[in-house]
């Protein structure tokens, strides 16, 4: 049974009585009344940490009534000032601070909350749970060779934290260090500890063991449904609207955007010349994919437009083909994909994933296609590329591409909103 945290040094059981008053205020929702009851408690003990912890409370609780950036702020400076007080009993400065990183991480105060997280970690030098955090706070800033520092220091404390456990392997598989990222996850995620027990653990572990090619992956994805993390074994998306249909490949008519079918298919060869222009004159327009999905072999990129943003140089290289896609803003506004060129070489293959979210269907538009030795697998299925003509999928289920032909595969990349969205939402949700 957890003990009950401390909260009250001698001096604070003397007035115990009006804290108690004040603190029932707050409980019962009276923010702004057991704000004034707390301040009045502030002025008249300055001394008194409880009361001071009380204030910050209520200040927390204001801002998030309010929804005021600037109220939350003030209950930062509060809570940062408890933990400066003399005899402060250690349990409310454990309280203080964490919840003060909280509030900075919830701001984007990311050094902030770094700065706070080093704080606690300096005064409970034995309580890896603060060292865990401050792990995250690392994440968070994208410094991901200080947060492994600090997971190496809590599993040298703590061989069996999971937390340090899953997240340790999660930095090593950003390392591409894919094998020695297997035993971290698992065990991590077997431990059962609070924290661990997230989508992306479940998303990473699997895709590790895939690459060494372990059929255990698909044992864990499983549990990831189970657990309610993706929305089937297939479809392991993370960044998902609940309750949108869900099949791994579609029609032109499904989706409902037969003109937009229409228009990319009549148009193919002007589309291809254009791409074929570009791949001659400047090779470099076409980048590598970069995100690691590749087993082996050659494979770049052309982006017309990223995340609903229209690239206006490369546009210049591609004029006809933007043109003809301005006239659809499913596709040219859907800030959760891309527009772009793919040329895949021969010898290539790359290993299964799957995209981010399910808000997008994605649309291929055959360029040049070699008669035989190009492949796509999505879910269970496999279908080949035909010249001047389009395949849907939903790209949030796993999908995997082989590249064994004597020459070059081209095609034409389009994602569109999925038909189920409805206006409000392709305007509000965030890009990805």
């Amino acid at each position: 049974k957890k003990k009950k945290p401390k909260l009250l040094n001698k001096f604070d059981k003397t007035i115990k009585a009006e804290l108690d008053a004040a603190e029932k205020l707050r409980k019962k929702g009276k923010v702004e009344e057991a704000l004034r009851a707390f301040e009045a408690l502030v002025n008249q003990y300055p001394q008194s940490p409880r009361a001071r912890y009380g204030k910050a409370q209520s200040e927390d609780d204001l801002a998030e009534k309010l929804r005021s950036n600037e109220m939350l702020q003030q209950a930062i400076n509060t809570y940062d000032e408890v933990a400066s007080l003399p005899n402060v009993p250690s349990d409310l400065i454990k309280l203080s601070l964490k919840r003060e990183a909280d509030r900075q991480q919830f701001l984007g105060r990311m050094r902030g909350s770094l700065v706070t997280l080093q704080k606690l970690v300096q005064l409970f030098p034995s309580d890896t749970s603060f060292k865990n955090d401050l792990g995250v706070g690392y994440l968070l800033m994208g410094d991901n060779s200080n947060a492994k520092k600090v997971y190496e220091e809590v599993l040298s404390l703590a061989p069996n934290d999971g937390f340090a456990k899953v997240h340790y392997g999660f930095i090593l598989k950003a390392e591409n260090k894919i094998a020695e990222s297997i035993p971290y996850l698992k065990e991590g995620l077997e431990s059962g500890d609070p924290g661990t027990d997230d989508g992306r653990f479940y998303f990473h572990l699997g895709d590790a063991l895939q690459r060494i090619g372990d059929k255990e992956a698909y044992k864990w994805y499983e549990l990831g449904y189970q657990r309610g993390h993706f929305a089937s074994v297939w479809q392991r998306s993370l960044y998902n609207v609940k309750g949108l249909k869900a099949q791994p490949w579609w029609t032109a008519r499904e989706t409902g955007y037969t003109e937009l079918v229409k228009s990319l298919e009549k148009n193919w060869k002007l589309i291809r010349d254009e791409g074929l222009a570009v791949m001659d004159k400047k090779r470099s327009l076409f980048l590598p994919e970069d995100e690691n999905l590749r087993e082996k072999g050659d494979w770049s990129q052309f982006t017309l437009w990223q995340q609903g943003r229209k690239n206006e140089n490369s546009c210049k290289g591609a004029p006809k083909t933007c043109a003809l896609l301005e006239r659809f803003p499913e596709a040219t506004g859907c800030r959760r994909g891309q527009i772009k060129y793919s040329v895949m070489h021969p010898g290539t293959h790359v290993w299964p994933h799957t995209g981010p979210t399910n808000c997008r269907l994605r649309m291929h538009l055959g360029l040049v296609i070699p008669k035989e030795g190009c492949r796509i697998r999505c879910a269970q299925e496999n279908r080949t590329w035909e010249e001047g003509k389009v395949l849907i999928f939903d790209d949030s289920f796993e999908h995997e591409v082989w590249q064994d032909a004597e020459s070059y595969r081209l095609i034409f990349i389009v994602d569109v909103w999925h038909p189920e969205l409805t206006a409000q939402q392709r305007r509000t949700l965030p890009a990805i």
